[in-house]
This record gives C-alpha cells, structure tokens and sequence, in this order.
C-alpha cells in the first residue's frame, strides 16, 4: 500500500516526529499540508513551515507549508480550507502538535497549564472537528494521534498531572471518536513509542545529549505511521499503537538503523504500559518521567 496522490494534514510538522511522518508519506508521492507556528528561523530549534515544505519536495512530495496556531479555531479554519482548496480534499489527519513541561502541581503556573490543554486536548479536538467533514468525503480516511495508551495509573500522573492530562486528552479523542465515526470508515487511532525519541524536547528539556543517545531516531515513527496509514481504516480503528509492535507486525525484525551505533540499552519512554516492556524484546532502561 502507498500514500501516493493522498493529503496529509499534519499540526506541528516542521521537526521531528511530524516532519519525519511527513517525509515518509512524500517519498509515496503524498500531498503534504504542514500546519504549525514557525515560519521564521528559531537559533534554538530547527525548522519552519518553509523548510519543511522544502524537504518534503525534495523528497517527491507536493508541499503547502501554512502558518497555524491551532489554539485558534479561525486559523484552523483557514488552513483547513486552504488544504481543500489547494489540494481538492484532505485523506489523513496527523495529530502532532504537543506541548510540554514535565513539572508537580505547585511548580506549574496556570499560563503553562492552558498552553498544553490548548495545543494537546483541545487542539487534537479542534483540527480533528475541523477535518472530519473532509475525511467523510475521502476513500480511505485516517485520523492519527502522536498521544499515549490511556493506561490509567497513578505513576503518570504523580510527578506532571498537567501534562499527563493534556496527552491522555488527545488519547480519550482516539477513544470516542473512533466509535463515533466507526459507520464513516474513518480509522481513528493513537501512536506512541516504545523508547525516547531523539527531538528537540528529548535533547532540550529533558535529558540533553545524553538521553538522545539512548534515543530512538523519529523514522521509526513516521515508517510505524505510514504501516497504519496504508491500512484499511474501516478494519484499523481505536487502537492505541507502540512503535516498535506496529513494525514487527510488518515484519521487522532488525531496529538497529532506528538507534545510535554505540548504543547497548534504550531509554524506555513514560506513558508505556507495564505489559508492553514485558512482551518486548528490547532490552530497555527505566521509563522517563
């Protein structure tokens, strides 16, 4: 199955997971609208809307790079529009949006607060809401959402209840909207990894150099993505998919290309069900968060 002639609609795609996600579906010949905030060049994180439009043609994609703050229904909007007018419809949603800060109760002010229920929960709401009319109108619709298992346990939610909220929101989407749109064919599912990932946030917020090196590269979640979005949709809904199982359901069994070179054991990343690591393979450290 390809992605080829298909339009993704990917939030925050100018970097990392979401740029890689985009890379892959334009190596198929995808149409790629990129929605995100950073059209001039930022010294401390690469990529813009332009730069990543840049490398999805150079990959063999067709671009629409569109500056969108999806905390703004009228800039949704108008992205949205702008997609369906520029590429005839929308095929797939792409989640990716995120925002972060991995701190207690009293250390979190209410601005970070709203900031990461805005951009996860009810972003993920909003620029879903705002797709799904098109979705309705394509042969093979997909919503996808960078966001973890609802696995319910006090741990996550201990030591960041904020954030841990604001992801597992984007996941309780997954959940209601897969069954909600279940008679429209639209597969509606959730993608997480089963290590760190290396991305601005791993090498900037949360363990520097160190932590990327017994990261995972961002390909195995765009090559794990393409798996589920190359998928029939009305036969793939409400999953909550790890990386690494989606791909060695696909038959791979070699992740060494995904790792740095030198690394013997991967960080496991939070959010992951006890069950998982135990089925997995993959000698593993102790989960983040």
């Amino acid at each position: 199955m390809t992605l080829k002639g298909r339009t993704l609609f990917i939030s925050g795609g100018s970097r990392g997971i979401g740029l890689a996600i985009a890379l892959r579906a334009a190596a198929d010949g995808a149409n790629v609208a990129i929605a995100a905030k950073t059209s001039d060049p930022n010294p401390k994180l690469p990529g813009t809307i332009h730069s990543a439009a840049e490398e999805i043609e150079k990959a063999g994609g067709r671009a629409l790079p569109l500056l969108c703050d999806i905390r703004f229904e009228d800039q949704v909007e108008a992205a949205v529009a702008k997609t369906v007018e520029t590429f005839g419809g929308i095929d797939v949603t792409v989640n990716n949006a995120s925002a972060i800060q991995l701190t207690g109760t009293l250390a979190t002010d209410m601005k970070r607060f709203d900031l990461m229920h805005q951009i996860n929960t009810r972003g993920t709401y909003l620029v879903s809401q705002k797709t799904i009319p098109h979705l309705k109108k394509s042969d093979r619709p997909h919503i996808l959402n960078l966001s973890p298992p609802l696995d319910m346990k006090a741990k996550w939610f201990a030591r960041h209840t904020a954030y841990t909220m604001a992801k597992f929101g984007m996941s309780m989407c997954v959940l209601g909207m897969a069954e909600e749109f279940r008679g429209d064919g639209i597969g509606v599912n959730a993608l997480w990894p089963l290590t760190a990932i290396d991305t601005a946030a791993v090498r900037n917020l949360l363990g520097g150099d160190a932590l990327a090196k017994i990261s995972r590269s961002p390909q195995i979640m765009a090559d794990a993505a393409h798996a589920i979005l190359t998928r029939d949709p009305k036969q793939c809904t409400g999953n909550f998919f790890i990386d690494e199982e989606v791909l060695r359901e696909e038959g791979v069994t070699d992740f060494s290309p995904y790792q740095h070179p030198d690394a013997k054991e991967l960080a496991a990343d939070f959010f992951v069900p006890d069950e998982v690591f135990e089925r997995s393979p993959t000698p593993l450290l102790k989960a983040m968060g």
